[in-house]
């Protein structure tokens, strides 16, 4: 684990926003990321303020926080989004001096790390009764609980495959074939919760040996593996690489832009992880983290959550599938025990880096 973290840090470019609701600000709500340090100043009527750590797309920061600015204009959200694997080993690397007061969308496989580690409090947030059992921690106070699932999808370029006449590749054992290699980009599971759901549900999906062999046959095609789940389905919509193994949301939205790709969930199923909340255990814990969970998971965030993910956390919610996803997303999802692949993590990625890491892209 302390090596698994220590060279996560040491590549870390995490970005931090300061959304400053006073006012309705409009440079406060559409917040430019800076670097890690420089963190955006807005007035605020008070002194209340929340450092919250994320790892959701930075096009969906601004528009799911709007709500939250017009019913909390005192507080002051300062954001500080990464990849999740990275936001996980920050998270460690700060276990005994925390600067975040909350966790907003990452990955429960990443949480429930994090609760072994200690770094969890207990919080049931208002609301937290709509919320379906298989997306919260099973306690009854929970330490984490989610707002939405996000699964594994292949990003295809089809004027490049044109080129090469080659078809779409509509399976994880298309991957495999000879003709598509060097053309594949995925994401380095130890930085990216895209790329680890992929790695632990594939071990799930086939068993232990069938997925690490079928991850060495993968791994003669894949031209790289970049430390962010987006950049894969980024690289094929810019024709930088043929096929991307990304997730729905980022193709799909790719593809909205006008990049001429195809959306592919594998017809095996699918990897997923849930995207999860939870209150960093603190000497002194905010009142006003405590109040930001609770928003989290109420009806306008769950609304603007729903316009990008066709799985949402809420019972009896989520019937609004976005275009681009399959007719009936939950059935796309594979069987997946997040418990045990969390328990695994530590194993799978030393497994994997030993296998695999010489194709990783530079570190930062």
């Amino acid at each position: 684990m302390k090596k698994w973290v220590s060279l996560l840090l040491v590549s870390m470019m995490a970005m931090s926003i300061t959304v400053g609701c006073a006012n309705n600000s409009k440079d406060a709500l559409n917040g430019k990321a800076t670097n890690s340090g420089e963190k955006k100043s807005v007035e605020t009527k008070n002194n209340k303020e929340i450092t919250v750590y994320t790892a959701l797309e930075d096009d969906q920061i601004q528009a799911y926080l709007t709500s939250y600015s017009t019913q909390h204009p005192e507080t002051k959200v300062n954001i500080v989004r990464d990849s999740t694997g990275i936001i996980t080993a920050k998270l460690l690397a700060e276990k005994d001096n925390p600067v975040a007061d909350a966790v907003w969308g990452v990955a429960a496989t990443s949480l429930l790390a994090l609760d072994k580690e200690g770094l969890l409090e207990p919080y049931a947030p208002v609301g937290l009764d709509r919320i379906q059992d298989k997306f919260r921690d099973n306690a009854e106070t929970p330490k984490w609980v989610g707002i939405n699932a996000w699964e594994t999808a292949l990003v295809v370029n089809t004027v490049e495959l044109e080129k090469k006449n080659l078809p779409i590749p509509t399976s994880y054992e298309d991957l495999t074939k000879s003709e598509y290699k060097g053309m594949i980009v995925m994401p380095n599971p130890a930085s990216s919760g895209t790329g680890f759901l992929d790695v632990a549900g594939w071990l799930q999906l086939m068993g232990e040996d069938k997925g690490w062999a079928f991850m060495d046959k993968l791994h003669e095609n894949v031209q790289a593996y970049t430390h962010s789940g987006s950049k894969p389905a980024k690289m094929a919509a810019a024709g930088e690489a043929v096929i991307g193994i990304s997730f729905g949301y980022r193709g799909i939205t790719e593809k909205k832009k006008g990049a001429p790709v195809e959306v592919v969930f594998p017809s095996e199923g699918s990897g997923w992880d849930v995207e999860a909340n939870g209150l960093i255990k603190k000497p002194e814990m905010k009142e006003e983290a405590k109040q930001f969970l609770d928003w989290a998971i109420s009806d306008e965030p769950m609304k603007e959550y729903n316009k990008n993910y066709a799985i949402i956390a809420v019972k009896g919610e989520g019937t609004l599938i976005p275009e681009g996803y399959t007719k009936n997303p939950l059935e796309q999802l594979i069987n997946y025990d997040l418990v045990k692949s969390a328990n695994s993590r530590d194993a799978v990625l030393a497994e994997w880096s030993k296998r695999y890491d010489g194709k990783s892209e530079p570190k930062s």
